[in-house]
């Protein structure tokens, strides 16, 4: 879910000021809500992005009562552009996970905030237009040699965040998703371009552990059993 202005938007091409609340184009609800649609997905986890902290367009406090309200309800990862140490503290006191991103975070915090909270801590790999957005000289430019150095830190799992791809059902490269998962001890989400069922049986061949899906929930294209029961091979037919 991604929230601004305590409303749920649905992502679109990783355009964040192009993004609409998500009842407007929803087939499964009629409000965007985060609370409201945490209870009628009935999801086993769900993963946020506080757009108003990400694009600098409010303080942490415009959504973190209605954040805890969803992580109350549902195990939550909560990424708002982690850069340093304290900011790891404040996710963690409003969600379950806290997601340092590539696009903001420091492989110095990475390390500080994997150590301390030992299997709380989510990673992901920020891509757009085919490189990886990064603010760290530390970090690689390549998302393999990304995946190898944290090989060794007691994190809960990595994702990769494709932004061009997020909102577009657009699928995704499963050969490199192969050699993602290979050279990872980490599970390995997908986030950006899952447009049906078949993509998320795709997606457990190759490896991938889960998907952060939005788009194709909304669309109907994959059902709402599918986000409280997981996957299903009555589901592919």
């Amino acid at each position: 879910m991604d929230i601004f202005n305590r409303n749920v938007v649905l992502a679109k091409g990783g355009v964040r000021e192009k993004y609409r609340p998500v009842s407007d184009s929803s087939t499964v609800c009629s409000s965007s809500d985060p609370v409201d649609i945490v209870e009628l997905l009935r999801p086993r986890e769900v993963y946020i992005a506080d757009l108003n902290v990400l694009q600098g367009k409010g303080p942490l406090e415009t959504n973190t009562k209605v954040i805890r309200e969803v992580s109350s309800k549902v195990d939550t990862m909560l990424d708002f552009g982690i850069s340093a140490s304290q900011d790891v503290e404040k996710a963690l006191s409003i969600a379950g996970t806290a997601v340092i991103g590539t696009e903001t975070g420091t492989l110095s915090a990475i390390k500080d905030a994997a150590y301390g909270n030992s299997g709380r801590i989510s990673v992901s790999i920020d891509i757009k237009h085919g490189k990886v957005l990064n603010n760290d000289p530390e970090l690689p430019e390549s998302p393999f040699e990304i995946v190898k150095m944290l090989n060794n830190l007691p994190l809960k799992d990595l994702i990769f965040l494709d932004l061009d791809r997020v909102g577009t059902a657009s699928g995704f490269d499963p050969e490199f998703l192969r050699k993602l998962v290979e050279c990872s001890r980490h599970s390995v989400l997908l986030a950006g371009g899952v447009k049906d069922m078949e993509d998320l049986f795709t997606l457990d061949k190759l490896g991938i552990k889960g998907a952060l899906v939005a788009t194709a929930v909304h669309s109907g294209m994959v059902p709402l059993s599918v986000m409280s029961s997981g996957l299903k091979s009555d589901d592919l037919k």
